[in-house]
């Protein structure tokens, strides 16, 4: 997270004059977005809906990733930040309703799993994530090592909690990979920042090119009480996402214990890797403290992913030969109060994703702190 941030403050200037074009663009998707996510809360302020279809201003996730924090990596994936706000509850009565019932007009359509209740949201996200080679010392990369590349982006969702037993999330998120992604500042004045080196290949990193995924993934939870409150689940997993950033298809499987289970499917994680989403309903709590500790385990069958493949409309860019299956392997805490605040750790293991990949293992870490608005 402090690299996106001493990024945006220190290189605006240097990047708007660079990337005037996509910036324009990007800012013209963010006020759209910020208006259609802004609408649901705004309108059920106005109508004086019940608190229960939502009155208040929703839900910010601030999510921080990187490989430094359990070991002294800096290699492969290495950062990601994301920012992610959660609409209230969309009251049945406003217009920001009909997409859902719109989308679930088919019995094997989206957000249609039967039930008597349901409660939906919409999400608005914005995020960077890094990827290096192995050796950052080098000006010129080892051509068979993974290439550098940023990846700038903003996004979507429709979530959808029925009868505290199926989650459904479908998101839809674009922006920027290569230079105008930041994320050569990013890094390197991250780096001069705390006294580390610099990076020194990031002049070959992947060319500028938009990118668009189109994801959608459905939960089921198998919930069993115990004893003082406490409880274990089983959360499956199904999904697929498509675009020319990534494409590949997803199964995974989540196992917690302890209690106010029902107020999440699990901590919200960037893409690609085991994860929950932004949804959070504190009024499913049994008390006003929730935890739990969770093993989170997911598998994917990778069709593209651009930082290995390289560009998709150029030749002259640096690719590896990907690895067709991929899987993580997370586990982690999550603490919660009430719908005030939420703190999340969690240490992920990611098995060998290119052909010649150094080592076997890429660990990484990560915590999200969120909070009610």
């Amino acid at each position: 997270m402090g690299n996106l941030l001493l990024s945006v403050f220190q290189s605006a200037t240097r990047v708007a004059r660079q990337s005037r074009r996509a910036l324009q663009a990007t800012s013209t998707l963010l006020a759209f977005a910020g208006f259609w996510l802004a609408g649901p809360g705004l309108a059920a302020a106005q109508e004086g809906n019940d608190p229960k279809e939502g009155t208040d201003y929703g839900r910010l996730t601030i999510i921080e990733e990187n490989d430094s924090i359990l070991l002294d990596d800096d290699r492969y994936y290495t950062q990601g930040a994301q920012f992610t706000w959660l609409s209230p509850a969309i009251g049945a009565d406003t217009g920001f309703y009909e997409p859902f019932e719109w989308m679930a007009g088919g019995p094997f359509a989206p957000f249609n799993s039967g039930g008597q209740w349901r409660k939906r949201h919409d999400e608005f996200l914005l995020g960077q994530q890094i990827f290096t080679p192995q050796d950052t010392s080098r000006s010129n990369p080892d051509p068979n090592d993974r290439p550098y590349g940023g990846w700038l982006y903003a996004g979507v969702g429709m979530i959808q909690d029925t009868d505290h037993r199926t989650l459904e999330h479908l998101e839809i998120v674009g922006g920027i990979i290569g230079e105008h992604s930041m994320g050569r500042n990013a890094q390197n004045d991250w780096h001069q920042f705390i006294g580390v080196d610099e990076a020194q290949g990031w002049d070959h990193q992947l060319r500028s090119e938009p990118g668009v995924m189109v994801s959608y993934e459905r939960k089921w939870r198998l919930n069993q009480p115990l004893f003082w409150g406490q409880e274990i689940e089983a959360i499956p997993e199904l999904g697929a996402t498509v675009g020319n950033v990534m494409t590949y298809g997803e199964t995974g499987l989540t196992l917690r214990f302890g209690q106010g289970l029902k107020a999440d499917y699990g901590q919200q994680r960037m893409r690609p890797s085991a994860n929950g989403t932004s949804y959070f309903n504190a009024e499913a709590m049994t008390s006003p403290f929730g935890y739990y500790l969770y093993v989170a385990a997911q598998g994917r069958a990778v069709g593209r992913n651009i930082f290995l493949d390289g560009n998709t409309f150029r030749d002259d860019s640096r690719s590896v030969d990907k690895e067709p299956l991929v899987g993580d392997l997370s586990a982690g805490i999550a603490m919660f109060w009430t719908d005030n605040f939420r703190l999340d750790a969690s240490a992920t293991y990611r098995t060998k994703e290119f052909e010649g990949q150094t080592g076997d293992r890429v660990i990484f870490g990560g915590f999200n702190i969120s909070f009610g608005l």
